[in-house]
């Protein structure tokens, strides 16, 4: 249990644990915190350097920066992170925006560090339009949908995203749904929540997908909830290294929670251990 001061002077806190030849870092998604990954570090730790961390404005890195934080800014913070521990031969795991962010992280800083990246369950442009439905809702979430939402009160919204990942949630009365979501958002910077989701919506990283030297592979869920398993597809295409995808079946956008014993299985597949 420790805390990196970034350059900023906001403190991120992270787990280290394990040790190994290779380091995994997990990344998780937003208004999640560095806790969903407790059952992979549990069983991976004694075979590699496992690193979990919290993004500034979640959790105990809730204090790290708020307002205007990008996707951006949470690459710089992984990049300031790798760079702090003197770490090399890196797999990057990302899940949901853990996997924008490790995107952004391609296109600001490049793969010199890394081994290899697992992208799980994340599109590379969340807006939908005329040439493009693999973004967020199964491709029905455009540029219309956000500027709508601009005029909803925060809760509302993050209730709406958390039915769509956790479609079990519908079943829940109101009433009773609302204290455990705002238990959750209160473990957060409620204004970096805000300019992560705004960053998010408007970024377009298939690009920064070409732009990846080192091998990939791809976590997707089947049926899907947020994003399509058509994705699955649209990677492999555009990958220029090699690209292996792993389908979660029967499964939501939520895969760490809903099959954590695969999810824990997946990983040691590919760091081969």
């Amino acid at each position: 249990m420790s805390y990196l001061t970034l350059k900023s002077g906001g403190k991120l806190y992270y787990e280290d644990n394990g040790q190994g030849p290779d380091t995994l870092i997990m990344l998780h998604g937003w208004t999640n915190t560095h806790e969903i990954y407790q059952i992979p570090v549990d069983t991976l730790k004694d075979k590699t350097r496992c690193i979990v961390y919290d993004h500034r404005g979640h959790g105990k890195s809730k204090q790290a920066g708020s307002g205007s934080t990008t996707m951006e800014t949470l690459a710089s913070d992984l990049n300031e992170l790798i760079e702090g521990l003197g770490l090399s031969n890196v797999t990057l795991l990302g899940w949901s925006m853990g996997a924008g962010v490790i995107l952004n992280y391609v296109r600001l800083f490049g793969c010199d560090s890394l081994k290899q990246i697992i992208l799980c369950d994340m599109t590379p442009k969340q807006l939908n339009d005329e040439e493009w439905n693999l973004g967020l809702y199964q491709g029905r979430y455009t540029r219309e949908d956000m500027e709508r939402d601009a005029d909803k009160d925060f809760y509302s919204l993050y209730k709406e995203f958390a039915i769509a990942a956790m479609p079990k949630l519908k079943k829940i009365p109101g009433f009773l749904l609302k204290r455990p979501l705002k238990k959750i958002l209160a473990a957060c910077d409620e204004s970096a929540l805000k300019s992560l989701a705004a960053s998010m919506k408007t970024q377009d990283n298939r690009p920064a997908v070409s732009h990846i030297t080192v091998p990939v592979t791809y976590f997707y869920a089947e049926p899907g909830s947020l994003f399509s398993p058509a994705l699955a597809d649209w990677y492999r295409e555009n990958v220029k290294t090699s690209y292996r995808a792993v389908c979660f079946r029967e499964c939501t956008h939520m895969m760490v929670n809903d099959h954590p014993e695969k999810f824990t299985k997946e990983i040691s597949t590919v760091l081969g251990i």
